[in-house]
């Protein structure tokens, strides 16, 4: 009924749009529509043949027409028909008009379209269905395909990527993702994998020569000098093995995100002094001096093992390059951002220009120049890194415009304290 009330409330604007001044109705539409239009008093005005002359409404419906709208299904001229009611103005007095459909033919419309519905329905919903399957699964097959070959691929074959589409849709963005993806997995198995041969090439060494050394001490008739030789040999080469597993097992904590520093407040100019001085015995040996330079009081949060652990990688590595006769600096700023940076400069021979885009990669060494001549691992950039990261800083290798090499720290400095100071050397 709501739609029919809908349709019937619109018949009446039509009608209150065609009625003159004088009541008069030009068009009354189809026979079988119900419109009668009657005076307040009840005098009637014009009537429909589908209306007939007699009142559409009983007292109580025409009070509530009179007192706005009134819609009701009834009997007119024996059809049941669906009538409204209201009062519209013409010549400034308001009228009442009547008008109605009747019910059989909304009905008969309605059973149309319920027997539409249920003859076309059922294969609409199937073809529909059918229809939506075939889009689906056409959408759907590059995506599987891709799936099949991403399947495919294995720890062997890292250096396969997906075909991707050249629809340059959503397909297409997420084939280039994947084969991104694969290639910074390749990447990084190769580093994995060169990781894994270089340190088995580092323990190797050591190993070889600790069996040597005691493979000579268990000879018979060796004397005791050569027994206390080869033990102090043996031990020496122990130590090495220690300390590149410390290395190795720091650098695999800072890869898994795992805490190993123990910060304290302390200062800087300090921890550097006391670096130089512990670098003292070889620099003095090849008549090389260490000068640290920078502000007097200058106070970071830091663990002191660790970064005095970075600073002697650098100073030693810097005092074995450095020529006879020339100063290692050890240059300390505060530039005022909440950073201080420790710069570690030589005049050696510098790094090769192609050493420096991959200096802090682990193994990685620089040519003949500055090879590991005093047993190094090949780790010490990569640990100085390491350390730096973990304070939340960062570490920049570079080559000084004279000659020989810089690798600089920079770190947090949450409370920074600075008197100037002409710095010492050491």
């Amino acid at each position: 009924d709501a739609s029919v009330d809908a349709g019937l409330r619109a018949r009446v604007r039509a009608v209150a749009d065609e009625l003159d001044s004088e009541g008069v109705l030009p068009q009354l539409g189809p026979t079988d529509q119900i419109v009668q239009l009657r005076r307040l008093d009840g005098g009637l005005l014009i009537s429909s043949p589908a209306a007939g002359t007699q009142p559409l409404l009983d007292a109580a419906q025409r009070q509530r027409a009179l007192a706005g709208r009134v819609s009701f299904t009834t009997t007119v001229s024996g059809v049941r028909s669906r009538l409204l009611a209201t009062t519209v103005p013409v010549g400034g007095q308001p009228v009442l008009v009547v008008v109605g459909t009747a019910s059989d033919v909304s009905d008969a419309a309605m059973d149309r379209v319920q027997t539409a519905l249920i003859v076309g329905g059922p294969p609409a919903v199937l073809l529909a269905g059918a229809g939506a399957w075939l889009l689906a699964g056409a959408a759907l097959r590059p995506v599987e395909r891709m799936r099949r070959e991403a399947a495919d691929i294995s720890d062997r074959d890292t250096g396969r990527r997906l075909a991707v589409p050249s629809t340059r849709d959503e397909v297409a963005a997420l084939g280039a993702t994947i084969n991104g993806l694969l290639a910074r997995l390749q990447e990084a198995l190769k580093r994995e994998r060169s990781f894994v041969a270089d340190a088995g090439h580092e323990l190797r060494t050591p190993l070889a020569i600790l069996r040597a050394e005691l493979e000579l001490a268990a000879r018979p008739g060796r004397s005791r000098e050569a027994l206390v030789e080869a033990v102090s040999h043996a031990g020496e080469e122990t130590d090495r093995l220690i300390r590149l597993a410390e290395d190795l097992l720091l650098l695999a904590r800072a890869d898994n995100a795992q805490p190993f520093l123990r910060p304290v407040a302390l200062l800087l100019p300090d921890l550097l002094g006391a670096a130089a001085r512990g670098a003292g015995a070889r620099a003095t040996e090849r008549g090389v001096t260490v000068a640290v330079r920078g502000p007097a009081a200058l106070t970071v949060v830091a663990d002191p093992d660790r970064l005095r652990q970075a600073v002697d990688n650098l100073l030693d590595n810097a005092t074995r390059h450095a020529p006879s006769g020339s100063v290692v600096e050890v240059n300390v700023t505060a530039n005022g951002t909440g950073m201080v940076t420790v710069e570690i400069a030589d005049r050696g021979p510098g790094f090769p220009v192609d050493f420096l885009p991959n200096a802090f990669e682990r193994f990685h060494r620089a040519d003949a120049a500055r090879t590991r001549d005093g047993g190094g691992s090949g780790l010490g950039l990569s640990i100085v890194q390491a350390i730096t990261e973990a304070h939340g800083g960062h570490a920049t290798v570079g080559n000084r415009p004279g000659g020989g090499a810089t690798v600089t720290l920079a770190l947090p400095a949450p409370a920074v304290s600075n008197h100037p100071g002409n710095g010492s050397a050491r």
